[in-house]
């Protein structure tokens, strides 16, 4: 008798389960995830989206930046020289963007820029895409969230992108106007770059939060999903 009560808790009852259910066979294992269809496709168009935005975000960021110089020269009138943003954008842009957009970009602003100054049309285009060209290969290595880094990058290349151009400027023959004033034109240009990066990454990255696509984190969670529990 005692051996039949024995059998009998051992052996599963299909009309119980400790979830409720009734009429089913218990089983101690979780139903995996199913991808759903088409979900694939959904995301790499999107970030296709979203990477078509970024790059309308910086063109058109190269414009008003270019605008902005020719146009407001509030803080030539007291420093006595302009802050370029161009520098302080490639820095971004190396950081966040590859190799075709950055070409792009720095052919785009330095011909914009020479069009509005007394330079050659096209000598900015070199120093621009050289700066960029520069962090972008070591920009692995770089902190780029960091607001230190940002602040040491946009300083050296708001330094580096006029030194190359005079340079470019004095290679083919020109005659740029240079002096004891042109060094502190260049301090105020470098600590003006510097201080414009983290508000550009700032910037940038509250658009992209608000204009972009958030991509969602898949895991194997899934709230509809059944957990069946019983005896074996």
């Amino acid at each position: 008798m005692r051996d039949d009560v024995r059998a009998s808790l051992g052996r599963p009852n299909p009309d119980l389960e400790l979830g409720g259910g009734v009429g089913r066979q218990t089983d101690t294992r979780l139903s995996l995830p199913t991808r759903v269809k088409g979900h694939d496709t959904i995301v790499s168009f999107s970030k296709s989206r979203m990477n078509k935005l970024h790059h309308t975000l910086l063109f058109l960021a190269a414009l008003l930046a270019v605008f902005w110089e020719a146009a407001f020269g509030g803080i030539r009138n007291v420093l006595g020289a302009q802050v370029s943003l161009l520098p302080a954008l490639m820095v971004y842009a190396a950081m966040s963007t590859g190799l075709v957009t950055l070409a792009l970009l720095a052919l785009l602003s330095g011909l914009l820029f020479d069009s509005l100054s007394a330079n050659p049309l096209g000598v900015s285009v070199l120093p621009l895409f050289a700066v960029g060209v520069m962090i972008h290969a070591r920009r692995d290595l770089l902190l780029r969230e960091q607001v230190f880094a940002q602040v040491v990058l946009g300083f050296l290349a708001s330094a580096l992108a006029p030194a190359l151009a005079v340079l470019l400027l004095l290679t083919l023959g020109e005659s740029p106007l240079l002096g004891w004033g042109s060094l502190w034109q260049w301090l105020v240009m470098s600590a003006g770059g510097a201080a414009a990066t983290p508000l550009l990454f700032i910037l940038f990255g509250w658009l992209n939060r608000v204009l972009g696509y958030q991509p969602v984190m898949e895991t194997s969670f899934r709230p509809d999903r059944e957990i069946r529990r019983g005896r074996s």
